[in-house]
């Protein structure tokens, strides 16, 4: 009987599967996150209500946003924000704004709505990086818009999670609710800076004097864990907790060796969320709204294109990079499973499938990005070397 599994062989099996199939990506340079969601679906009758695959699920989601956090002082993050605010407030205009008012074109309500336009707003960072590196692209024109574009989405993901979690709440949202929250989540990034600035200021230091490695990790995760829970108790969402306390221990200088402390369990354990979100996902159900999805995917494809095309125009690259830059930020991933995850029943099925789609369409638009280019705007023409003497 598949109630009668125990969990513990079930967890075995999942953590034999992420290796089978992360040895398959990496001989396939296919993106393991797709692979991960189709395993959970693949299983979702044999682990359904599995209480350690939702808790590892939890835990490595805090992680990823812990480990984001890490990368971004604030001084940093005015830079990024100084240089991409344009082309990043085009992106949530066109990535999430208008994909919330096809799906409530379609019947769905406000709330509903927004999850959606959330879901199809953010790139795969993962992805996107990893076909960058694979393809040898990272050199390319293109390449420190792309990486602005992720960052400034990545920044946008924590607080979209943070509202829909307000949405689910059950309580009534509005314009008061809209400041309170924009409130609290300013207090809390408050918190972070200012325990950055004072507690944590010769954290780095500290922690090179723990020898013991075991120790560090429980204190990394627990600074991880305790923030994001903390943000919960404020009425807000866990991932954005995490995304800050990764902020505060940026802020308190250097972090390279916390990032290399919690890198191998925060790898370990993110493809067990992936795996959990694909068991939520009933296939047998059948697709549903399949209009909605095809005009959904059609869309949020077109948005990312015209991201890159103008805002790369806005940002200085010349208009073919621009379009190569557009057509190479279409994979959807890890940030959509997160802004899904709040999503219920029938949407919750739509989002997966929509996900797994918009995965594969991007990788296909990352691949021919250079070809679609040329047949757009001809071969590039090199310039001619000049045969005169230097004076």
């Amino acid at each position: 009987m598949l109630h009668d599994f125990p969990e513990l062989l079930s967890a075995g099996l999942i953590l034999l599967g992420i290796f089978v199939l992360g040895f398959i990506a990496l001989k396939t340079n296919f993106p393991n996150v797709i692979l991960f969601i189709l395993l959970g679906i693949g299983m979702g009758k044999l682990v359904s209500g599995n209480h350690i695959l939702e808790f590892t699920g939890e835990i490595a989601i805090v992680l990823l946003f812990f480990m984001l956090g890490l990368e971004f002082s604030i001084k940093r993050l005015a830079g990024i924000a100084k240089r991409v605010w344009s082309s990043g407030l085009l992106d949530i205009a066109l990535s999430l704004g208008i994909s919330m008012l096809v799906a409530h074109w379609f019947g769905l309500d406000w709330a509903t709505s927004f999850l959606i336009g959330g879901i199809a707003y953010a790139t795969s960072s993962s992805i996107t990086v990893k076909l960058l590196v694979d393809k040898e692209r990272m050199a390319n024109a293109e390449t420190e818009f792309v990486l602005g574009v992720l960052i400034f989405e990545d920044l946008v993901a924590p607080m979209v999670a943070a509202i829909l979690m307000a949405l689910n709440s059950g309580s009534s949202f509005g314009g008061k609710e809209f400041i309170f929250l924009v409130g609290k989540i300013v207090l809390l990034a408050a918190i972070a800076i200012i325990l950055g600035k004072t507690v944590f200021r010769s954290f780095e230091k500290f922690l090179e004097k723990v020898e013991d490695e075991d120790f560090k990790y429980a204190l990394l995760v627990g600074l991880a864990v305790v923030f994001a829970g903390f943000a919960i108790y404020m009425g807000l969402s866990e991932v954005l907790g995490a995304f800050l306390a990764g902020v505060m221990l940026a802020e308190a200088g250097k972090s390279e060796s916390i990032q290399n402390s919690v890198s191998p369990i925060r790898d370990l354990l993110l493809p067990v969320f992936f795996i959990h979100f694909g068991t939520t996902i009933k296939i047998g159900e059948g697709v549903p709204m399949v209009w909605l999805l095809i005009t959904l995917l059609a869309w949020s494809m077109l948005a990312k294109i015209f991201t890159g095309a103008i805002g790369g125009r806005w940002y200085g690259l010349p208009k073919r990079v621009a379009l190569r830059a557009g057509l190479s930020i279409c994979s959807r991933g890890e940030f959509s499973v997160v802004i899904a995850a709040f999503a219920v029943s029938s949407i919750k099925v739509f989002s997966g499938i929509y996900i797994v789609a918009a995965a594969a369409l991007g990788m296909l638009l990352f691949n021919f990005a250079p070809k679609i280019t040329r047949l757009i705007y001809g071969q590039p023409v090199k310039k001619a070397k000049s045969t005169q003497m230097p004076y």
